[in-house]
């Protein structure tokens, strides 16, 4: 069966909330105050008008019920009511707070609305996405699709809806504009007899005039165009569209982190972490200073010169865990058994302890806590030559303290296993958030408190 009810869902989920967030509300009442006699002769009444008014203004400002066939799935739902509900209970205690009245209400009753509307609105949206999925597979709610171009990217496009039946895309026809009029003429006797929702024009195989007639087919028709640029080859960039005035600029962000808002983002944390690390771990620096300067003759602090961003030298700051003057003896260390290591030079290494005055060069603007390790400039010329591509990559972010290459290889002391952890680090470039910054620390906790640094 064909979609006849387009933008209903998002009606549905709208009113649905409205009627679970005023249920769960008059529910709570009455489990707290026994019943709903005096609702109207007291001020609750109010505050349920309040709460309406603010959850429409939470769900506007949020844009919770925007969303696609393709953007519909259950994280996304999740996410999207977890940040209504947030802001809606902020703005609920900050109404009570600038009001005064925050004593009048039961915060019993405050807490049991909210949480049965969690549940009730979480349960909602699991068994409306179970239920479409299902339905979509089994051949209803479908749109119907056709394709004008037939090269790769047409092919990639019909396959991705075929390996996502759950969406309800139904294949309709593939069309190559030779003869241009009669290939128009089909086109439109498809959109009228089989009722077309969408056809996808592949630029790459089409002229300016052809794409200007089948908008006017559309047009005519009353069949959305969606037009589709090859951009493979460079979306692992990240192109993303920016308008300027009338016309969509694409631009290809040829290093991560090229959005002002994500080195904002970025460097932000970057701060904030090592500040507090620096503040709270104050303890465990001076402890670990006491020890090295203890247990062997010699400055604390190691200083040595590394590539950072663009390729260009710093120097990285670390708890001396060699001897005096082992570079002398090679630059690299052999493992477990390097006789240059001192004993809590053993230890540190094994719980990254080593590690730590690096939060000073994140300070200072040289590295980042999470990104890919500084090396020499002799790993530097030879990652170049055996992966040029690749590392040219990892030279355009900061280096970090930890990365996942760290935490999954470690130390690198051949090409084999610089070019292993290369190939860990470039991974963090195409996933990067926040949220695996942290991810990655906490592993990285885990392989200090474990003692499995290598």
């Amino acid at each position: 069966m064909k979609n006849r009810y387009p933008g209903l869902l998002p009606k549905a989920h709208l009113w649905t909330d409205l009627v679970l967030l005023n249920g769960a509300f008059l529910f709570a009442y009455s489990i707290r105050f026994g019943d709903l006699s005096n609702l109207f002769e007291n001020q609750y009444i109010n505050l349920l008008l309040v709460s309406n008014l603010l959850w429409i203004f939470a769900i506007y400002s949020l844009k919770t019920y925007l969303f696609t066939r393709l953007s519909y799935n259950f994280n996304n739902q999740i996410g999207n009511l977890f940040k209504a509900t947030l802001i809606h209970s902020a703005a609920i205690m900050a109404f009570l707070y600038l009001t005064q009245k925050g004593d009048e209400y039961s915060r019993q009753q405050f807490v049991m609305t909210y949480g049965m509307f969690v549940i009730l609105a979480v349960t909602v949206r699991a068994v409306t996405v179970l239920f479409l999925k299902l339905y979509r597979q089994a051949g209803y709610n479908y749109n119907r699709y056709a394709i004008v171009g037939k090269g790769d990217l047409a092919t990639l496009i019909r396959g991705f809806y075929s390996d996502r039946k759950e969406l309800g895309y139904r294949f309709c026809g593939m069309f190559e504009f030779n003869d241009h009029r009669d290939e128009l003429q089909k086109l439109e006797a498809l959109m009228s007899n089989e009722k077309l929702d969408y056809v996808y024009c592949c630029l790459s195989e089409m002229s300016d005039e052809q794409v200007r007639g089948v908008i006017k087919l559309g047009e005519r028709q009353k069949t959305q165009i969606r037009l589709v640029p090859d951009f493979r080859g460079f979306m692992t960039n990240m192109a993303t569209i920016e308008y300027h005035d009338m016309y969509p600029i694409i631009q290809v962000n040829t290093k991560p982190f090229s959005s002002v808002n994500e080195q904002t983002l970025k460097r932000s944390f970057d701060l904030i972490f090592s500040s507090i690390v620096m503040i709270l771990g104050a303890p465990i620096f001076l402890t670990v200073m006491a020890a090295v300067k203890i247990t062997s003759p010699g400055p604390v602090f190691y200083r040595q010169k590394r590539c950072g961003q663009w390729g260009e030298m710093f120097e990285i700051y670390k708890f001396r865990s060699m001897c005096l003057n082992a570079d002398k003896m090679g630059q690299h260390s052999t493992g477990d058994n390097d006789p240059r290591i001192t004993p809590i030079g053993k230890i540190m290494r094994k719980t990254r302890l080593d590690e730590l005055p690096q939060f000073f060069n994140v300070l200072k603007g040289d590295m980042s806590v999470v990104g890919p390790r500084p090396l020499y400039k002799y790993d530097v010329d030879m990652l170049m030559e055996a992966e040029p591509h690749d590392f040219q990559r990892l030279l355009t972010v900061k280096p970090g303290i930890t990365s996942i290459g760290q935490i999954n290889v470690g130390y690198a002391d051949t090409v084999a296993k610089n070019v292993e952890r290369l190939k860990y680090d470039l991974q963090y470039l195409k996933t990067y958030s926040v949220l695996e910054d942290i991810n990655l620390i906490f592993k990285t906790m885990q392989v200090m408190v474990l003692g499995r640094g290598q």
